[in-house]
Formats: structure tokens, C-alpha cells, sequence
């Protein structure tokens, strides 16, 4: 008789799961998912056979064998899920179908797989699926019997000849797939994904899954106050979606979670403002049986004091709320790897997005696609600005139908309350340190914000000889993510509640929804959205006392040079410092005839090109993925990440969390062609960078980042 034990589908560094408990993990996952949906019950029990079969292949003693090493260059693959198909001959035929497409394609492309070892590759390149993946079949299949065994599911033996008809069977209906997207892909992926990471805690970890949040906190009569406009307004409108536009501080985030009905998905474009928001979440509702994720690079080591399941739920499907950044959503427009489960899992719920960011026509273009996706999904979109531009308004009301947008925005004596700012232009030759020096005379807390990594480090460094004395930072995005995590909880804690002159030294990523105040503002000219998103972490909080009070903000001229505008367009950059006032108060109720001025056209014909989804549909085939989005690689989002020569022995034998810890994250464009050894099979397959090109207070160096500057190791 069959030790079921002995048949695993992890091996030791994966929590050695025998094949049998990692199915039932699955199945759990795989109910609760149907339920939420309200499957029929035939499809439900579709549903629940995808689950046991598909991941059977991994019964074969080529994959057994294989758990416990590394693959050798020169072996040929062995998909345990085309082996799964070996025992669809178990099922009524009429179910083959959504099986077909609960097994084949739950890890690969079934075409054009970024390593060929998709379905149709493997076919197409002649490889021998009845040698490599059949095997001793009269042996193994009767493990996987034994296996299916336990799920009454009734088993009979499966000929080779049934095994080989069942496959070609599964490659004839692969080869006719149309455009479009597969739910039972979707359903199974997320399914797998959440039993793969969590385990034998699967089955605790659901019971919170796909509670709808109880939001009555933002709806009570202590959230209602005078100084928050818009905690005045009514949400009570039939209308589904909802466009709020209002300066910072006027109470957006409440009125948008008084409009949720559903899960909710917020989401934020920095990193930073997605914790605080998490952490604002876990603080104000208190019910331990909602479950509060969010979703960025580091939102493990974010929650890294929860317990393991908290840290591993992060990215599963089912948060009652989730926390994460607009592109990790535009997956579901560019048909990138994964796009199916964020479908199964975001279909019918709130979405709020929240001071989207529109600086290049990249980004106004993605924020239109993800908004006419999500609409075709049946979402309710929320959407919260200080800064659109009316061409980009009216373009997203056209979108969600007029007629089903609650429309609020202040009236000019409101937006007069909100005047906060004196805006100076500064030109070549104006000294930035004079003007903090004077800041820090006056006793004041200074924010300093340039627009590339490089600039801010190089300021920093120009601080020591002249404010040894006074309290300062800098954070960008290129530190190791604990440190990162540790510079955030310093900025909250230590400057923004600290007393005393302090100067902070940033990139963009204080922009967004950091409740943090400063005094005075040093900035680089940047695109009007940008600069009003900066303006409000200046003079930020309100009280009946402080309402007229003015804080100044300086603005350094634009830059000539292209290159030194990145990541913005120099044109907007431009634009916007010419119809900025110089010397005098920004005015709130012109803000939106300024950004009008800045943006008049709208292009969305590069999304319509690179996009996944045009005219109500897909236009990727069924069963496949893009392997990555040549628009965001365009727009020169962080997706490489780095690790420090001195960190990588203690990276490569590290669980993920712990990998987590020190990587450093990085534009591809920024690393890629420096001729640095990479990680080529251990977590995000890291560049590894030389310890001299890594600084605790400055980050990363790139300018560093060279070969020349590695001590001597041996990567492999």
C-alpha cells in the first residue's frame, strides 16, 4: 500500500507538504473563493475537481526526485501540471474544458511562455511529452490514483493510451483559444497561490477572508467637523461611482470610504503613503475579524511584527481591505503574468484611487485603462484628487457614464480656507542654503524635495559642513527596504511629532498622504499636479487658529536639459513654473484653471497600443500572459531590485521574508546594462552591487554600482 506521505508537493525549504494536505489546502481556498462568487453548484463542483487535479502531476518520481535539487542546465523540464492533465479520463468530458483551464495554465503562458515550457512551445518545439512526462505511467499513476483516492473522487485505472488521448485532447483545445481571459484560471491561481504560501495555517487564514468592512467609524458625528468640508457633504446618492475633487486636508479619505459598500481596494501611488494608510486602517477599525493587507515590494517586512500568516496574507486574494498602488492594478490592463486572479479577486468591490498621479501621458493614459477595466468588472470606482486636469475628468466620466458619477468639489469660498502658500520662484545663482539657514533660524521644519535620487543625496551631503548640529534625513526609494521601513517610522516619530528645526531631504515619495507638516518648502520645479501634492505637506494641518496662516514654498527654475527633467516631461515642467504666481499666495480656487493651462491635450493612443484590453475585451488569447509591460518599463518603475555583495550570503540562504530585508529596489534601465553579477535563481534574482556603491544615511550610489568596485567573490 502507498505511503501517501512519501508523495509531496513541496520539498524541505517549502514546509515539506505531502501532495495530499497541499491538495486539500488548495481545495479550502477554492470553496471559499466559489462561495464569495456565488458559483452555480455545477460550477462549484468544477470548481472543486480543478482543485484535486491540478496538481497531481507532481505524484511522478521525476518530479518527486527533482524536489530536493537544483534542475541541471542540461535537463529537459518536467511540467507537473501537463501531467495532471494525464487524468482528466476520471471526469465526465462535458467538465473537461474548465478543468483544461484550471491545470494547464495556473503557472505557465500556455504559448509564448517567457522560457518555452508552456503547453503550446513545448509542442511546438517537438518536445517528447509522452517520453519525458508519461514515464513508468502503469507505476506512478497509481500513487496519483491513490491520491485522488482521498477526495472521493472515483478512480479507476487510466490506460496510457487514455492518458495521451486525454492530452492531445488538452493541446487541440488550447490551440483553439480566442481572445479574451480565463476565469477557472484566475480562480485556480489564486487559490494555489494562497495554500502554496500559508500552508497548513490555510485553513485559519480563510475564515476572515471576503468579510465586507464594517465602515460605520467614517460615517459617525465625531468624524464630522467644519474645518473638513467634506465631512459635511452627503454620500447618500444612488449614483455608483464617485468623483471628489478638493485641495489636502479637506477630508477626501473619509467621504470615499463612506461611499464603499463592498471589499475595498485603496490604493496609493507611493510606498509611504500606502503604510500610513495601512497603519491609519489598523488604528481606526477595530475588528479583528476584518482583514486589512497591503500590497507594495516590502509590505511583508511592513508587518513583519504580525504573525506569519499576516505577513504571508499580504498579496492573497480575499482582504476585506487592501491597500496597494495603481500599477500593481494595471496588471489587469496589460494582461501581465497574474492578471486573472487580480480579476477573480477585485470583480464587484470598491475601488478607491486615491490622488492619482497623472505627471507624463504614460500615466494620465494607464489611469484611464485601469478605470475602464475595472468598470467592465463591475466595480464601483471612488476617485479623489487635489489635482486633475478637466481634460482627464471629463475623459473619465465619459468612461463610467456621466449619468453614474456623484460629482462633489468645493465651492470658491470653501477652496479660499485652503489658501496656505506663498509661492517664490527661484533662479540660477539663488542660494537653497541661505534660504535654510534662515529657516532654521526662525526655528522651522524644513522639507527639501528634488526630483532624481542623485540630486538628493548630493544636497545631503552639502548639509554637513553648515547644520551638523540640526536633525536631518534622507529618504528616497533606493535603501535597503529595512532601512527604508526604518526611515519612514523616523519621519513620522521623530520629525513630523519631534519639536525643534529639522531639515528632511526627499524624492517624491513624501507626495501622497503622509499626514507629516512642515514649515517651509525648498523644491525643484516639477509638473503642477506634482507641486500641488508637495504643497501639502507644508502647512498641513488645520486648526480654527492656523486657517490664513501662509507658509512659503521655494521653487527652483526648470532645468534645460531633458535628462535632468526625469522622471517628468521637461515640457510640463515648464509650463508649470511659467504660470505659477512668484512672490504671492497660491490661490486654491484657481488651482484647477493653472493645471488647465498646464494640460490641455490628452493622448491616449500610446496606452491603446501596449494595452491588453481595448473595446470591452481582451485582446491577448486565452490561457496566456504578456511577461512583462513594455509601458511600464517605459516609465521607469522600480521593478529590479539589488543586494549588497556584503548582504548576499545571507540573502541566498534566507527564507523571503528575510531576503526582503535587504533588497534594494531600482528602475531596470538604472542597472541593467552595468555589467553587474546577478542572482540568476534565489528570490528576485538581484543584481548584486559592491558594498562601497551602498551608504546607511545615503542609499544607494550608482555612480558606484561599476564592477570594477567588487571586492573579490565568487557568486556561484
Amino acid at each position: 500500500m502507498t505511503d501517501l506521505t512519501n508523495i509531496r508537493a513541496k520539498g524541505e525549504q517549502n514546509g515539506n507538504i505531502s501532495l495530499v494536505d497541499h491538495t486539500k489546502q488548495v481545495l479550502a481556498a477554492t470553496e471559499k473563493i466559489a462561495n464569495y462568487l456565488n458559483l452555480s453548484p455545477e460550477e462549484k463542483k468544477i470548481a472543486r475537481l480543478g482543485a484535486i487535479l491540478h496538481d497531481i502531476g507532481k505524484a511522478n518520481p521525476i518530479f518527486q526526485e527533482r524536489l530536493e535539487r537544483k534542475k541541471e542546465a542540461h535537463e529537459d523540464p518536467y511540467r507537473h501540471e501537463l501531467g495532471s492533465l494525464f487524468f482528466l479520463p476520471l471526469i465526465d468530458k462535458k467538465c473537461w474544458p474548465q478543468l483544461i483551464e484550471m491545470i494547464v495554465a495556473h503557472h505557465r503562458s500556455i504559448k509564448e511562455d517567457v522560457r518555452r515550457q508552456g503547453i503550446l512551445d513545448l509542442e511546438d518545439d517537438y518536445f517528447d511529452i509522452d517520453e519525458k512526462h508519461l514515464g513508468e505511467w502503469e507505476s506512478w499513476s497509481r500513487d496519483a490514483l491513490a491520491v485522488l483516492g482521498e477526495f472521493d473522487i472515483p478512480i479507476h485505472e487510466i490506460t496510457r493510451d487514455e492518458a495521451k488521448a486525454a492530452f492531445a485532447e488538452a493541446v487541440k483545445y488550447c490551440r483553439s483559444r480566442k481572445l479574451g481571459w480565463s476565469f477557472w484560471k484566475g480562480l485556480t491561481i489564486s487559490a494555489d497561490h494562497f495554500a502554496s504560501s500559508l500552508n497548513e495555517l490555510t485553513f485559519g487564514a480563510l475564515k476572515n477572508t471576503f468579510q465586507i468592512p464594517d465602515l460605520s467609524f467614517y460615517q459617525s458625528e465625531e468624524r464630522q467637523n467644519d474645518l473638513y468640508p467634506l465631512s459635511l457633504v452627503s454620500t447618500d446618492s444612488p449614483r455608483k461611482h464617485t468623483l471628489v475633487t478638493a485641495p489636502t486636508g479637506a477630508g477626501k479619505t473619509d467621504f470615499l470610504l463612506r461611499r464603499c459598500k463592498a471589499r475595498v481596494f485603496y490604493t496609493l501611488p507611493f510606498q509611504a503613503s500606502i503604510n500610513a494608510m495601512y497603519e491609519r486602517f489598523k488604528d481606526e477599525i477595530d475588528d479583528d475579524r476584518i482583514d486589512i493587507r497591503l500590497l507594495h515590494a516590502a509590505s511583508r517586512l511592513t508587518v513583519e511584527k504580525g504573525k506569519i500568516e499576516e505577513r504571508a496574507l499580504q498579496d492573497k486574494v480575499g482582504a476585506s481591505i487592501k491597500v496597494l498602488t495603481p500599477y500593481q492594478l494595471a496588471s489587469v490592463a496589460f494582461g501581465t503574468k497574474g492578471y486573472e486572479a487580480i480579476l477573480v479577486d477585485v470583480k464587484g468591490c470598491d475601488v478607491i484611487l486615491d490622488e492619482i498621479h497623472t505627471y507624463t501621458k504614460y500615466s494620465r493614459a494607464i489611469v484611464l485603462k485601469v478605470i475602464e477595466v475595472l468598470k467592465h468588472f463591475d466595480c464601483r470606482l471612488h476617485i479623489g484628487t487635489a489635482t486633475m486636469p478637466s481634460k482627464l475628468k471629463e475623459r473619465i466620466l465619459d468612461l463610467l457614464g456621466r449619468e453614474d458619477v456623484y460629482e462633489v468639489t468645493l465651492n470658491p469660498e470653501q477652496l479660499n480656507t485652503f489658501n496656505r502658500h506663498v509661492v517664490h520662484k527661484l533662479q540660477e545663482g539663488d542660494d537653497r542654503l541661505e534660504i535654510v539657514k534662515e529657516g532654521i533660524h526662525n526655528g522651522e521644519k524644513l522639507l527639501v524635495v528634488l526630483n532624481q535620487v542623485s540630486r538628493a543625496q548630493q544636497f545631503y551631503e552639502s548639509l554637513e559642513e553648515n547644520f551638523s548640529d540640526v536633525p536631518r534625513m534622507l529618504i528616497h526609494s533606493r535603501y535597503r527596504r529595512k532601512d527604508r521601513a526604518e526611515l519612514e517610522r523616523r519621519l513620522k516619530e521623530d520629525f513630523d511629532k519631534g519639536s525643534g528645526p529639522c531639515i528632511v531631504v526627499s524624492t517624491q515619495v513624501v507626495e501622497v498622504s503622509l499626514d507629516i507638516s512642515f514649515d517651509r518648502m525648498i523644491t525643484e520645479a516639477a509638473p503642477l499636479d506634482a507641486l500641488i501634492q508637495r504643497f501639502g505637506r507644508v502647512n498641513r494641518k488645520r486648526t480654527k487658529e492656523n486657517i490664513g496662516t501662509l507658509k512659503p514654498i521655494h521653487i527652483l527654475a526648470p532645468p534645460d536639459e531633458e535628462k535632468e527633467a526625469l522622471p517628468y516631461e521637461i515640457e510640463f515642467i515648464k509650463k508649470s513654473f511659467d504660470v505659477l504666481p512668484d512672490g504671492k499666495v497660491f490661490p486654491e480656487k484657481n488651482a484647477q484653471n493653472l493645471l488647465d493651462e498646464v494640460y490641455k491635450e490628452l493622448d491616449e493612443k500610446s496606452i491603446d497600443l501596449m494595452s491588453a484590453f481595448t473595446d470591452g475585451g481582451y485582446k491577448i488569447r486565452e490561457l496566456t500572459h504578456r511577461a512583462r509591460s513594455v509601458l511600464l518599463d517605459a516609465m521607469e518603475i522600480e521593478t529590479a531590485s539589488c543586494i549588497t555583495q556584503r548582504d548576499w550570503d545571507t540573502y541566498k540562504v534566507s527564507s523571503a521574508d528575510i531576503r526582503t530585508n535587504f533588497e534594494i529596489p531600482v528602475s531596470y534601465k538604472s542597472i541593467a546594462f552595468k555589467k553587474l553579477e546577478k542572482e540568476p535563481k534565489v528570490g528576485n534574482r538581484p543584481y548584486i552591487v559592491p558594498d562601497i556603491a551602498y551608504d546607511d544615511d545615503l542609499g544607494l550610489l550608482l555612480s558606484e554600482a561599476v564592477p570594477a568596485n567588487y571586492k573579490t567573490f565568487e557568486i556561484f
